[in-house]
């Protein structure tokens, strides 16, 4: 509402309260007038007077500066600029604005506070899971490097699968942080996507025959691909895809990468008919060191790294990842990549 319609219907509503008054004890409608008059023009001027230099003026003030900080700008600019026709709605409707933010802002910080501390405890118990089985092997061998030569070779070959433990765990939290903080630069390429699966399929082929897991791609699918992106960093992707597919897949199970044309981009899917995943734990699967069931995770191995290092690369090159899984019947694991032209 303007100022002056404002100032209009209060002084309306005491030039009535006095000409009321007054025709009350008069009983003249000459002095009613009268009286009417002169108080509706003097309250009009008293009000107009009032909320202009002590009200409106101040509320014109805190406008421009919400405004103008919310653009970002400093306070001595904020307050030399912008003036609104109407500043008390657009008061309200910034404070509202300005509040809502606000709330998302403190849900954000709490989520980011429980997630520091969810992260800050799996790192240390990744760590020390294996620093404590060095540290007791260490031992041991001090006590039978003499006596017992052979079991002193078995006790080195433990302690040395855990260094190679927390060796991978530092690389793969080293690999996410350089690809928050754009340390690790996209170096795009065109090439074609079938042969780079065809690579980790060879490569992972002993893996999978120890799982008796069977690798392959349909035959529609093997068509030359052109894609555009980081080759090396994608191949990190199918890795751990695959990997991921072997270490939770059946006896006498498969894996297939399947390709869909879209518009500018294509799907890749990697599928698989393994034990699947409850849906209740589908939106966490690329937090860090998510594990489903934490026992079977440290039986099969890895760091719990590897989804979060694939969401990491796939948002650094700008596409997005998506997982669908039914227990029992198997999990697919979808993503695009931009066309290569």
């Amino acid at each position: 509402m303007k100022l002056s319609v404002l100032v209009l219907f209060t002084a309306l509503a005491v030039g009535l309260s006095i000409g009321m008054v007054n025709f009350y004890f008069q009983h003249s409608w000459y002095y009613l007038a009268i009286s009417f008059g002169v108080s509706f023009l003097s309250s009009f001027l008293v009000f107009y007077y009032l909320l202009e230099k002590y009200i409106y003026t101040k509320i014109k003030l805190i406008y421009k500066l919400i405004h103008n900080l919310k653009l970002g700008k400093d306070l001595k600019d904020a307050l030399g600029e912008y003036v609104s026709s109407d500043p008390i709605n657009d008061v309200e409707h910034e404070v509202k604005e300005w509040a809502g933010a606000k709330k998302k802002e403190i849900d954000l910080l709490k989520k980011q506070e429980q997630f520091r501390r969810e992260f800050l405890s799996n790192v240390s118990h990744e760590f020390k899971t294996p620093l404590f089985a060095i540290q007791g092997y260490i031992e041991t061998l001090q006590d039978c490097m003499v006596d017992d030569p052979e079991m002193a070779v078995k006790f080195l070959k433990k302690a040395e699968s855990n260094v190679e433990r927390l060796s991978y765990l530092i690389n793969d939290l080293d690999a996410i942080a350089k690809l928050e903080t754009g340390e690790a630069p996209i170096n795009y390429q065109k090439f074609d996507f079938v042969s780079l699966a065809k690579e980790v399929m060879d490569n992972l082929e002993d893996r999978a025959k120890a799982k008796n897991i069977k690798l392959f791609f349909k035959d529609k699918y093997t068509a030359v691909t052109a894609v555009m992106a980081d080759r090396e960093k994608i191949r990190q992707v199918l890795i751990n895809l695959m990997v991921n597919s072997i270490k939770y897949g059946i006896d006498g199970g498969e894996t297939a990468i399947k390709i869909f044309e879209l518009h500018d981009q294509f799907l890749v899917e990697v599928t698989d008919n393994g034990i699947g995943i409850e849906e209740k734990h589908l939106f966490r699967l690329f937090e860090r060191f998510y594990r489903i069931d934490n026992h079977r995770a440290r039986e099969v191995g890895g760091t719990g790294l590897g989804l979060a290092i694939v969401k990491h690369i796939l948002e650094a090159h700008e596409q997005t990842i998506s997982v669908r899984s039914t227990p029992g019947i198997g999990t697919t694991f979808a993503f695009t990549l931009q066309k290569g032209g």
